[in-house]
């Protein structure tokens, strides 16, 4: 006889898919939850977004919305034993312009938060950190914020400390490629199969996957038959490049205690750039201003962005246009400081968008037993800690009316061109040029 007990199957496990499983176990000890990923939680490398060096924590938001939930992250992060050993507070520096920092600022004093934060003239920030960013490019610039209380993660520890925690726990981890969701002809959702034919069934099935979801929604619609399973336009996947370089012993004690950087931009010029300190290794990371698309054909007659077909999404494949995206962002920051530095690693990172920056967490309006909880829009990790505990609140219908508003599947969504953020290139226009032979 069937269980009438509550099961999860969570697909992908990147910081949605974690901390759903991780806030799920520990209030249902008892529960089924099983996470499925393409990768092991430990291999060497990954697809998921979160698994990265290292990703910005800090709540400098000028939606307010965001600044909330991103100081609850944070408390965390500067509290909890399991989170606490990957969090730097190294500050940010933030080259704003726009009114981003008197915004930010604003949120935290509406929302009676105290921080060593503050909106510094161009002139005096220049000397601050030793003059790291002396060099940096302030060209339409009001001023810079400066948050001491801000840092970063070492983002892929924390992952993996994260997961082992909660299979600790009781759940359990299954490695798998999801092809399809298991849907009947009403549209009732009892779990996934694999793409070697593997069905796995659960009472509810959450799909945390990232760059995979419109995809994944797709060949599910394809299959069922059901045409309202896919995502349409509400998900875009997107992509960025990251790259390091290693410092030497001079250039490491320099900018050993630096803050992560960022330079602001408005909708018009396009996203933000950023600048991360460097690792335990040495290595010091930027990521790029050009977000793309990879629109292609998934499905006979069916055209939409989705990552490479490779199992590793071709991530460290990266064309020397990308790679040039890393040098501008090294200029622009440090101008003749970082000149001389030699760009050793680059990795195309890959997430789901909204045409707002908003996640998608909510129940699938055209599946029962489906639920969505992703579209980090490459903002999402700092809210590890918390995500899953608001996971696990849509999933019990408790979400407040304006997470549920403003996180909903359908919703009435902006114009693209008012987020900076938004995936505006192509990347087959950012790939090398096919050499023709005259002969």
């Amino acid at each position: 006889m069937a269980s009438s007990a509550p099961s999860y199957i969570i697909v992908g496990a990147g910081v949605f898919g974690v901390s759903t499983a991780y806030h799920l176990i520990k209030k249902y000890p008892n529960a089924s939850v099983t996470l499925v990923d393409r990768d092991a939680f430990d291999a060497e490398s990954r697809v998921a977004a979160s698994w990265d060096w290292n990703k910005v924590v800090r709540a400098d938001y000028d939606d307010i919305v965001y600044c909330q939930l991103a100081l609850e992250a944070q408390d965390i992060f500067e509290s909890d034993p399991l989170w606490k050993p990957y969090f730097h507070q190294t500050g940010i520096y933030w080259i704003c312009r726009s009114e981003y920092a008197q915004d930010v600022i604003n949120n935290y004093k509406r929302l009676g938060r105290k921080a060593d934060l503050s909106a510094v003239p161009i002139d005096e920030a220049r000397k601050l950190y030793g003059g790291l960013f002396e060099d940096a490019d302030y060209t339409g610039v009001k001023e810079v914020l400066v948050n001491k209380t801000s840092g970063w993660a070492a983002a892929g520890d924390c992952l993996r400390a994260v997961t082992r925690k909660a299979l600790d726990l009781g759940v359990k981890y299954h490695t798998a490629e999801v092809a399809t969701l298991l849907l009947d002809k009403n549209g009732h959702c009892s779990g996934i199969k694999s793409s070697t034919g593997e069905v796995l069934r659960a009472s509810h099935t959450v799909l945390c996957t990232g760059a995979y979801t419109p995809k994944l929604l797709e060949c599910s619609a394809a299959s069922s038959g059901l045409a309202d399973i896919g995502a349409g336009s509400r998900i875009v996947a997107g992509g960025i490049t990251t790259g390091m370089t290693k410092l030497n012993d001079e250039s490491y004690e320099r900018f050993a205690a630096m803050p992560v950087g960022v330079q602001g931009y408005t909708a018009a010029q396009g996203p933000f750039i950023g600048s991360l300190p460097p690792t335990k290794d040495r290595e010091l990371k930027w990521w790029g201003q050009t977000i793309f698309k990879n629109t292609r054909e998934v499905l006979p007659g069916r055209y939409f962005s989705a990552p490479p077909p490779k199992p590793d999404y071709t991530q460290w494949e990266v064309s020397g246009r990308l790679k040039e995206d890393i040098n501008h962002a090294n200029k622009v920051f440090y101008g003749k400081n970082g000149a001389s530095w030699k760009m050793e690693k680059h990795r195309i990172c890959w997430d789901a968008f909204t045409t707002s920056s908003d996640f998608i967490i909510s129940p699938h309006a055209a599946a029962k037993g489906l639920y969505i909880a992703t579209c980090g829009s490459f903002h999402g990790y700092k809210f590890f800690p918390v995500l899953g505990k608001y996971v696990v609140q849509m999933l019990e219908g408790r979400l407040s009316p304006e997470l549920s508003d403003k996180w909903a599947w359908d919703r009435e969504r902006p114009d693209p061109s008012l987020n900076p953020d938004w995936p505006r290139f192509e990347m087959k226009d950012l790939l090398e040029p096919v050499r023709t032979s005259n002969l």
